[in-house]
């Protein structure tokens, strides 16, 4: 899903939550020097003795995450939540004077200060959150980060959800289309009755969300949702219910589930992209010697050509991004088809040759001599540091998809549902040694089962990959 409210509300939480801690530390320690009547001996201001607690808020990032506090499970339920924040409360100032007696410093001046900050945290963290859902509540009636929702399905669910959803926007959605018989449509939502799925596509340029409440055609409905980069949900009868697949939430009396294309949404996400510019960085800032002389070559090799190749290629959402390469191509068949340039060099039975063996061809004679060592090694691809650094692609991910070749992919939308990658699991399964349909297997295999360890396998892999010129060409 391209939008992701939930995703800035969960951001939005956190720093409140981080100001709530800070502030109970200044609250406690002014508290106890300027209204507690009993005699006390302190070395620091307050202003000093809350810097000095700002830099152990890592701590309590590490509690509030562990704890589940911004888990959609857990927040909207006050209950449950404030239980969460009382223990995270407790649990974090006991953590600050257990780290006290082990470094052997005072951090708390008195034992007041932490007892007043394990009430005044408890108290900042749920005046904070109910501030925050205030506000949240008072933007989503305003009609902004409202998702809008298509129901589908011959079910008594669907009218249960659209009754749930019928002036309600501080529920976060807004049904704009409903595909199903008249008996299950609430007379008030006739004019939103669709005929297909499509009709409402058509009809919502910018739809979010697709709920199905039967269990009819799932398949097709889920991949048309992908194929459309929207989230979607089903009300699951008991069996799937039972199988705990997705995250299942309750709207109204309806247990829904929301079944993710990837798990690399929200807080993956940022943590993905964190990880690109740091690591992209340190790399660009290795290689960048190796490039230099790379470039002085291939300039003395055909001073009139470019050193840099740029291709439009697809990455998340379908959206066009220029990649950036060494050049490995000669410079006359630079920027041309692999149809015009055999065409041009009088062999165009190449072409049927290069596009049977999955766009790969041995002893390619477009390739320059200096091309060839460069692709062996992969040197062509260390310009695209800067599209990692820049976000047009991520270090690991699926292969970039050629828009051209775009309808000959099966399940395209699911592989770019997430950035195209500098290096992905197919390369390191033997790079250019397994089929078309392979790559395209195992891209979809890492989009569905993503995780930061994985990451770092293929990393650490394609290094070896590289390094042992396993499947080069």
């Amino acid at each position: 899903m391209k939008r992701n409210p939930g995703f800035i509300l969960r951001v939005m939480l956190l720093v409140g939550d981080l100001m709530a801690i800070t502030a109970s530390f200044g609250v406690a320690y002014y508290y106890r020097t300027h209204y507690d009547p009993r005699p006390y001996l302190l070395g620091s201001d307050t202003l000093e003795f809350v810097v000095t607690m700002a830099s152990l808020l890592p701590i309590w990032v590490i509690l509030l995450f562990v704890s589940g506090v911004y888990d959609k499970a857990v927040y909207p339920y006050r209950p449950k939540l404030y239980w969460r924040l009382f223990v995270v409360s407790v649990v974090g100032t006991m953590s600050l004077i257990t780290f006290s007696y082990f470094a052997s410093t005072s951090i708390f001046p008195t034992r007041l200060i932490a007892f007043y900050v394990l009430i005044i945290c408890f108290v900042l963290l749920v005046v904070v959150r109910e501030l925050i859902q205030f506000g949240r509540k008072y933007v989503l009636r305003q009609g902004i980060g409202v998702l809008n929702t298509a129901v589908i399905g011959n079910d008594k669910s669907t009218a249960s959800i659209v009754e749930h959803f019928k002036d309600n926007l501080e529920s976060g959605y807004k049904v704009v289309g409903i595909v199903a018989t008249d008996e299950f449509v609430p007379d008030f939502a006739k004019h939103l009755q669709h005929s297909s799925l499509m009709e409402v596509f058509a009809a919502n340029k910018k739809l979010d969300v697709v709920i199905q409440t039967d269990e009819i055609r799932t398949d097709k409905v889920y991949f048309e949702t992908v194929d459309h980069h929207l989230s979607y949900m089903f009300v699951p009868s008991q069996k799937a219910l039972l199988s705990r697949m997705g995250e299942t939430y309750i709207m109204g009396t309806e247990p829904v589930i929301n079944v993710r294309a990837t798990p690399l949404i929200g807080w993956a996400r940022f943590v993905k992209r964190v990880c690109d510019l740091v690591f992209g960085s340190l790399l660009l800032i290795i290689a960048s010697p190796f490039m230099v002389i790379i470039a002085a070559l291939l300039k003395l090799s055909e001073p009139k050509a470019r050193v840099i190749y740029s291709v439009e290629r697809l990455s998340r959402f379908g959206e066009k991004v220029t990649i950036f390469k060494f050049r490995t191509m000669k410079d006359e068949y630079n920027n041309m088809s692999p149809e015009e340039a055999f065409a041009k060099m009088g062999k165009p039975e190449l072409t049927k040759q290069y596009r049977a063996d999955g766009d790969q061809l041995d002893n390619d004679p477009r390739i320059s001599r200096f091309g060839k060592i460069l692709r062996v090694a992969s040197l062509d691809e260390l310009p695209q540091l800067f599209n990692v650094i820049r976000g047009d692609i991520s270090l690991v991910g699926p292969r970039a998809l050629v828009p051209e070749e775009l309808s000959e992919y099966r399940n395209k939308n699911l592989i770019l549902s997430v950035k195209s990658g500098l290096t992905g699991l197919a390369q390191v399964s033997g790079r250019r040694n397994i089929s078309f349909e392979e790559r395209r297997s195992l891209d979809i295999y890492y989009i569905q089962n993503w995780s930061l360890g994985l990451d770092m396998q293929i990393i650490l892999k394609t290094i070896v990959t590289v390094l042992l010129r396993r499947g080069a060409r």
